[in-house]
C-alpha cells in the first residue's frame, strides 16, 4: 500500500487535530469525513480536499483503508461495529466508551475479526515514558500519585454523567493509562467524590475526585481529579520507588535520585504526531508500533470505571486480577456508566 486512505467519523475538535496531524503525511489521503452536523463534515473535509459523507455506511462504500472513529463518548458503539464488520482498520479516540458494556463489547468484536486497532493514549508515546520505564527496571516501585486537576471543557455533554462518563473516565483516564504502563494493574480502588456538580447547565458530575489504587505488585498509590478551575493546573504523575522520585507530565519529566535532580523536556504535539504516524505504519505494513490497541485501552477503560463506580456508590471495587478476562466486582456492585 503506496497511500493510505483514511475515513474519519467526527468533525469536532480532536477530528480536526488528527486531521492537521494525518494531513503532514505524504503517503496519507483523506478520503472523507462524516459527522451527525452536515455543516461540520463540510468544514473539515473541504479543508483538506476530502469529500463528505451521509452516514457511516456511505464512508465506508467508498472503500477507506483506515477509519478514525472521533466521536463524543456516548457515541461510541454503533460506528465501531459497522467499521469492524466492515473488516477496515480502526483508530477510536479516547475514551472509547461511556459503560463498560459497550467497551466489552467493541473489544470482542474487534478480537474475533482479529482487526488491527489503535486508541489515542498518546502518551504512551512520550520519549519521557521511555526513560522513565528504564529508570524505573529493576526498582521496586512503592507509590504513585496521579493527578488531572483542569476546568469544564466548552462542550454540553461534558459535564453530563452519562455522556463523558465524568472527569476521571474522560480526562483522568490519560494519567491512569500511563499509571498502569510504568506501574502494572491495580487490583483495588476506593473513590470518593464530592457529590458537587459543577456551575454549569444539566451538570451531574462530581466536581472533585479523590481515590486510592492497590497494585497487582505492592504499590500503592493515588489519584486526584477536578473540574473546579478555569486553567488547566495539572495533568500528571509522580512515582516513588527505593531511593528514585519521577515526576512525569505531558511536558517532560523531573527525576530525583542519589545524583541530584535533572529535568528532560518532552514535546507534547511529538506524541500527537507519533500515535498516529504508528497506526499509519501499521495499516501500511511497514511498522508494528501500536501500543495501545483496543483490548489494552479497555484495561484502562475498566479502572477508569471503577473509580468513577466506587466514588458513586462508596465502596471498594475490585479489579480482575487477569485484566483480559473477569469483569469487575464489588459487593452486589456493576460497573456500568
Amino acid at each position: 500500500m503506496r497511500t493510505c486512505r483514511v475515513g474519519l467519523v467526527g468533525a469536532g475538535g480532536v477530528a480536526q487535530r488528527h486531521a492537521r496531524v494525518l494531513g503532514g503525511f505524504e503517503d496519507v489521503e483523506i478520503l472523507g469525513v462524516t459527522d451527525v452536523s452536515r455543516e461540520a463534515a463540510e468544514a473539515l473535509a473541504g479543508a483538506h480536499g476530502a469529500r463528505t459523507f451521509a452516514d457511516v455506511e456511505e464512508l465506508l462504500a467508498a472503500g477507506p483503508d483506515a477509519v478514525y472513529v472521533c466521536v463524543p463518548p456516548f457515541a461510541h458503539g454503533p460506528v465501531e461495529e459497522a467499521v469492524i464488520a466492515a473488516g477496515v482498520p480502526m483508530f477510536v479516540e479516547k475514551p472509547v466508551a461511556v459503560d463498560l458494556e459497550t467497551a466489552e463489547r467493541i473489544a470482542a468484536l474487534v478480537e474475533e475479526k482479529g482487526l488491527l486497532t489503535a486508541v489515542g493514549h498518546h502518551w504512551r508515546y512520550l520519549h519521557v515514558v521511555e526513560q522513565a520505564r528504564e529508570l524505573l527496571a529493576g526498582r521496586a516501585v512503592r507509590m504513585v500519585n496521579g493527578a488531572w486537576l483542569d476546568k469544564v471543557p466548552p462542550v454540553a455533554w461534558w459535564a453530563v454523567r452519562d455522556r463523558s462518563g465524568g472527569p476521571v473516565v474522560e480526562q483522568a483516564a490519560h494519567v491512569l493509562d500511563l499509571v498502569r504502563a510504568l506501574v502494572g494493574e491495580a487490583v483495588e480502588v476506593t473513590a470518593y467524590g464530592d457529590g458537587t456538580p459543577p456551575p454549569v447547565d444539566g451538570a451531574d458530575i462530581d466536581s472533585v475526585t479523590a481515590a486510592t489504587l492497590r497494585f497487582a505488585g505492592g504499590a500503592v498509590g493515588t489519584l486526584a481529579a477536578a473540574c473546579v478551575l478555569i486553567w488547566k493546573h495539572r495533568a500528571g504523575l509522580e512515582i516513588l520507588a527505593d531511593g528514585l522520585a519521577l515526576s512525569l507530565a505531558e511536558d517532560g519529566l523531573t527525576v530525583r535520585d542519589a545524583d541530584g535532580e535533572r529535568r528532560v523536556e518532552s514535546d507534547p504535539d511529538a506524541a500527537r504526531v507519533a500515535v498516529d504516524r504508528a497506526f499509519v505504519d501499521a495499516v501500511r505494513g511497514v511498522g508494528d508500533d501500536v501500543r495501545v490497541p483496543y483490548a489494552e485501552a479497555l484495561r484502562t477503560q475498566r479502572l477508569a470505571l471503577a473509580v468513577s463506580e466506587s466514588a458513586r456508590t462508596g465502596r471498594p471495587v475490585a479489579l480482575p486480577t487477569d485484566p483480559a478476562a473477569a469483569p469487575l466486582a464489588t459487593a452486589g456492585v456493576s460497573v456500568d456508566a
